[in-house]
């Protein structure tokens, strides 16, 4: 066992909140159930980058389970609990990881968990499997496969795989049916807003509310923020999505329409510099900024700050720009993942990622399995592992399918329909 964290004194109350929300992830104590008998992944060491967090412990715990050898660094510099870091190193886990990291920490952290030459990767956002492929290339010939959690890691990848750089198999987990439609959608949503909340006290109902892109965490912000009871516009730049914004009841425009009336702006884009400097010097006094995309460059921080006449913490995670023209901007938790990179924020609730981290195992098992086959390419969950993930969680929330019947069934296969 090896482990660098901020306090390892703090592991008893890490452990009370991974044993808290394990309470509450049913899919993945079946799974960790079944795989206990098994122990499919014995004689593996599982490297990952995630969000070192409560449900990531309950991850942690159910791949050990397995029968793996677990190494765990974070995927985001703010976004580690060190409670939760400090009770997975007591119970022998790898772990790298504390917050507040800086970026040279944060690279030393990546090229910890690859010390242990782990043969299956689980990332959150590619960082994991870029160093892999620059830095690290002795380890090729080590990795079997490996598996991403979010749009802009899986973006990432796809890009590589199309160039011919990418050197072994990885698993989208992102892009699963039950992942992308539950968590992206409904988890994301629901964190922003909690974050937010937290750390402004503001109220969302009757604010003038701007959300930048229109995939399926941009849909889920949106749909809850109407829900809410904002005003909300939606910026997009692909012509399908904004019209879908439309036709879902949004205002759609331009940001240079966007910025003169929003008061509440949410980026969930994945891109660079979404909102920039030219956008910001219009928006109404008192504007706040965040973001839920993945890195923190969907806002232009440093065109923000070479504006501003001063720049000072107004409270926690929040940070006052004084322009020049007298107007305030307020920047949230440094632009970083707002539902998990500022102090209060909690990430996805405990019953969204029970369904995102049973799909990771369960890939996690099928990389050990027949991922030694498979070519170097990006893939989508086995379908098969996207359902039983699927009727686990229904079954948990006590929900019945109905089923075809025989009749039904030869209806469907048939060509001869109406003849």
């Amino acid at each position: 066992m090896s482990y660098k964290v901020k306090d390892i004194k703090l592991a008893p109350e890490g452990k009370r909140m991974m044993d808290w929300v394990e309470k509450h992830m049913p899919v993945l104590a079946q799974i960790r159930k079944e795989l206990s008998k098994t122990k499919p992944l014995k004689g593996f060491t599982v490297g990952a980058a995630l969000h070192t967090e409560a449900k990531t412990g309950v991850l942690v715990r159910t791949l050990v389970a397995a029968g793996a050898k677990v190494a765990i660094t974070s995927c985001n510099p703010l976004s580690t609990r060190d409670e939760v870091a400090s009770a997975l190193a007591r119970e022998g886990v790898d772990v790298f990881a504390w917050r507040g990291e800086s970026n040279k920490d944060y690279y030393a952290n990546l090229n910890a968990v690859l010390d242990r030459k782990p043969e299956i990767l689980i990332d959150d956002g590619a960082d994991l499997i870029t160093v892999v492929h620059t830095k690290r290339t002795e380890l090729l010939g080590t990795v079997i496969g490996a598996s991403e959690e979010t749009t802009t890691g899986v973006t990432r990848l796809r890009i590589m795989a199309g160039e011919g750089a990418l050197k072994f198999p990885v698993i989208a987990v992102n892009d699963s049916p039950s992942k992308h439609f539950f968590d992206n959608r409904f988890g994301t949503a629901e964190s922003t807003f909690q974050a937010i909340t937290a750390m402004t006290n503001t109220l969302i109902a009757g604010k003038h509310l701007v959300v930048v892109g229109y995939g399926y965490v941009g849909r889920g912000v949106a749909s809850r923020a109407k829900g809410l009871g904002a005003i909300v516009t939606v910026v997009e730049t692909d012509p399908i999505k904004a019209l879908e914004a439309a036709m879902d009841g949004f205002i759609v425009s331009s940001m240079a329409e966007a910025v003169r009336k929003g008061e509440l702006f949410i980026t969930t884009t994945g891109g660079l510099k979404v909102i920039r400097a030219e956008h910001m010097k219009l928006m109404r006094d008192g504007a706040i900024l965040c973001n839920s995309g993945h890195f923190n460059v969907e806002i232009d921080i440093d065109g923000l700050s070479k504006m501003a006449l001063s720049v000072k913490e107004v409270m926690e995670d929040i940070k006052e720009f004084k322009l020049k023209n007298g107007r305030r901007i307020y920047l949230l938790a440094d632009g970083r993942l707002v539902n998990l990179a500022g102090k209060r924020s909690l990430g996805h609730p405990m019953e969204i990622m029970d369904m995102s981290f049973a799909l990771q195992t369960l890939s996690a098992v099928h990389l050990a399995t027949v991922g030694e086959e498979l070519s170097p390419k990006v893939y989508e969950v086995p379908a098969e592992v996207d359902s039983k993930v699927a009727e686990l969680k229904l079954r948990s929330m006590g929900i019945a399918l109905e089923k075809l019947t025989k009749e039904q069934i030869e209806y469907n296969r048939s060509w001869l329909v109406g003849t």
